[in-house]
């Protein structure tokens, strides 16, 4: 069987469509029975849509993203490894989100408690090019899945195939960026009270002090120790996003504001006002891997209707109450 009938085969069996995108780049489309959708470019293993069964787009992307090989994509959900942002002397969020990524078409066994059969497994191993920066041999399989209600499932699974013994060490994260109605009506809840890195004070080490982060100004933190699950309230929108993830003890939040966002060539100038970023992360304690050990790092991201109440998005409930 040839690899492209091996590839049709493969994705025959779910409602999974592979088509040209933006600049002629290959992309995956999934959609869901009720209507909801999602789409993954190969170039990246980056979402760059998520809408829900009204057809809203969930996630940003900048009205001036280059998709275009070697730049990486703007907006959507890029993936950051081997490292993230500048933890490390490889290029700013490592080189995962700027290659072309395969289908992969045979994958191990995989557990899920889910029936949905929308999903696409990715697969990235290193070139030459990555072997000369980053000296190691690894299989980063990618599984995106949509769930019938709409749900978005990320599964990375990072294999050690290194044949000389050696470990290796990475961070990590999932650079989601989230579509909000006006960043100052925004609310962040799930991260009161904890310890953070601030990435605009040289990475200082401060004590969250608000009852939920709100915005006004440039924000760039990384917060330690995050429980499973974290909600972003949109006011104007009533519609509350719940991050669940597993195997990612931080979370990163940014928004680059407007000096930086009319700094940023493939940014617009107003875009920071319609994007929040909060990333599932991997980065205080970077993970070592010896040769044959597999790391996994989950994230789900669900959007709920919410209500206003006494000065609060449904407070501590999306957080509370529901599936864990």
């Amino acid at each position: 069987m040839s690899s492209t009938a091996a590839v049709t085969a493969a994705i025959e069996r779910v409602p999974v469509e592979i088509c040209k995108g933006m600049n002629g780049l290959e992309k995956v489309v999934l959609r869901e029975a009720r209507g909801s959708s999602a789409e993954v470019y190969l170039y990246g293993g980056h979402i760059t849509s998520w809408k829900n069964d009204h057809g809203e787009e969930l996630l940003f992307v900048s009205s001036k993203a280059i998709f275009k090989p070697p730049k990486p994509i703007r907006g959507g959900i890029p993936i950051c490894f081997p490292q993230f942002s500048n933890h490390g002397f490889l290029e700013q969020h490592g080189f995962a989100r700027n290659r072309f990524w395969s289908i992969d078409t045979n994958p191990p066994p995989f557990p899920t408690n889910s029936s949905t059969k929308t999903f696409v497994d990715l697969i990235l191993k290193p070139i030459e090019e990555d072997m000369k920066i980053w000296p190691h041999s690894f299989e980063f399989r990618l599984r995106v899945t949509l769930g019938p209600s709409g749900d978005l499932m990320l599964t990375s699974r990072i294999r050690n195939t290194n044949t000389d013994g050696k470990p290796f060490t990475f961070t990590f994260a999932y650079h989601t960026y989230f579509s909000v109605s006006d960043i100052s009506e925004v609310r962040v809840e799930g991260l009161e009270t904890l310890d953070y890195l601030d990435s605009l004070q040289n990475k200082q080490r401060f004590t969250e002090q608000g009852d939920a982060i709100t915005f006004e100004s440039e924000v760039d933190k990384i917060y330690l120790s995050t429980p499973t699950k974290i909600a972003i309230l949109d006011h104007e929108k009533k519609r509350t996003f719940v991050i669940r993830k597993d195997g990612l003890p931080d979370a990163v939040v940014w928004n680059p504001w407007d000096k930086k966002a009319k700094a940023m060539a493939d940014f617009g100038d107003d875009d920071y006002k319609h994007m929040l970023c909060v990333e599932a992360a991997a980065v205080e304690k970077p993970i070592t891997l010896k040769p044959g050990e597999e790391w996994r790092g989950r994230q789900e991201l669900s959007a709920v209707p919410s209500s206003y109440c006494s000065g609060q998005l449904d407070p501590q409930r999306v957080l509370l109450g529901g599936r864990n």
